[in-house]
């Protein structure tokens, strides 16, 4: 990765921390700072995962914020250029005076490496990473912000638990091209799993915190 694309992907994570910690902190603003500290640390965990599994399918995964491009089911019913949605959090939470907390502010793609391209398959063949791939990296973001929500859990670190929680739930629901949509495509049951799993961890965590 380039220079220029890394401190990209850093500023784009230091700037979603912010925007999820001013969500979340809307009716209580002495939980910002501990909020968006909590957020860097989730979003960070989550990034990371998803490269260390990418390196080990020979891909980079970069990490940018969420664009809607699909607004229909049919392929043809898209914008011409895909919407930035960096601002949806704020601008929800705002018009519902802090009833909706809307966390799904990152996506990422995937593409191969040259590594990958030529050991597996000879020169310029087969590039192309499949949806299988997708799911996989998606999901190990998921099962380890919820390894270390656990972690925090019995640390005592009950605000970025709850934290970790929300994010993971809302990280499962297929919309447009967050990791929701990628665990759907590369399979229904997997999907189907992390769903009820995090349904069932949001349950638990409004009613316990």
């Amino acid at each position: 990765m380039e220079t220029k694309e890394y401190w990209k992907e850093i500023a784009t994570i230091v700037l979603a921390a912010i925007i999820l910690g001013i969500t979340v902190s809307f009716k209580n603003s002495k939980i910002f700072y501990a909020a968006t500290l909590s957020f860097l640390i989730i979003l960070i965990i989550n990034v990371a995962m998803k490269k260390i599994v990418g390196y080990m399918l020979e891909t980079d995964v970069k990490t940018k914020f969420w664009t809607l491009h699909q607004y229909g089911l049919r392929k043809d019913m898209h914008f011409k250029k895909p919407i930035p949605m960096a601002w949806l959090p704020l601008l929800l939470v705002l018009f519902t005076k802090g009833l909706f907390l809307w966390l799904g502010i990152l996506e990422f793609d995937v593409t191969a490496k040259t590594e990958r391209v030529s050991k597996r398959h000879g020169l310029y063949r087969f590039t192309q990473i499949t949806e299988h791939h997708m799911a996989w990296i998606a999901m190990w973001g998921i099962i380890l912000n919820l390894i270390f929500a656990i972690g925090a859990y019995i640390l005592g670190f009950e605000l970025f638990t709850k934290l970790s929680i929300y994010f993971i739930a809302w990280s499962v629901i297929p919309i447009g091209r967050l990791d929701g949509s990628k665990i759907l495509y590369g399979g229904k049951i997997k999907w189907g799993i992390f769903f009820t799993s995090a349904m069932l961890l949001l349950i638990w965590a409004l009613t316990i915190f």
